[in-house]
């Protein structure tokens, strides 16, 4: 049976913010009835801050109020999000949302340049070609890609996006190489073709 993310926490939350029994707290959390009833007492889990599974889109309110007059009535856990973050390999990602890829890519090689190309992959279901080909402006699409925020165009969750980043090796930071000058070129290369350029002019 699947269980809701940091299942000790949501039991927490249940108990403070629901009038639900231990019985259907305890079978939603993976728990002993004991514990649930521990937790109620104080008696254990008193440092942890309740993760609330409303929020978090673990639950909806109508489940719980459904619970809440039925004393023996089951919680049933909202699979979606948590089936996404299992998934193993690329994620899948649905037809009307391919075409925002590029897009998303654009803005994740340009705000997050850190996050490696497997990284990118998994994270909004792409290929490594397909990263390549906007990286290096040969997409077919080039002209009207635009970077775009894959949280705002629905294909990862802020979540995934923070973990990913998180997770990143940590990259030196490449200044931008003065206006005209090629990246790893010293300024010195500017001077010395102004100095040629005015060895050209001399009558």
């Amino acid at each position: 049976m699947a269980l809701p993310l940091m299942p000790k926490a949501t039991a927490v939350w249940l108990v403070e913010n629901t009038t639900l029994n231990f019985d259907q707290i305890a079978e939603f959390c993976g728990m002993h009835e004991l514990e649930v009833q521990a937790i109620a007492d104080g008696e254990v889990a008193s440092g942890i801050v309740g993760l609330d599974p409303i929020a978090n889109g673990q639950l909806t309110r109508e489940e719980i109020d459904r619970c809440e007059k039925d004393n023996n009535g089951r919680l049933h856990l909202l699979l979606s999000e948590l089936a996404r973050e299992k998934h193993k390999g690329a994620r899948y990602t649905p037809v009307s949302k391919r075409q925002d890829r590029p897009d998303a890519i654009a803005w994740l090689l340009k705000h997050h340049p850190e996050l490696s190309d497997g990284q990118l992959c998994k994270l909004i279901g792409t290929t490594k070609n397909t990263i390549q080909a906007v990286r290096d402006k040969s997409h077919w699409n080039t002209p009207n890609i635009k970077p775009r925020n894959p949280v705002t165009l629905g294909l990862c969750s802020e979540a995934d996006l923070e973990k990913a980043v998180a997770l990143a090796p940590r990259r030196p930071t490449i200044h931008p190489a003065p206006h005209g000058a090629a990246y790893g070129h010293d300024e010195r290369l500017a001077d010395h073709g102004d100095h040629d350029e005015e060895e050209t002019h001399v009558d």
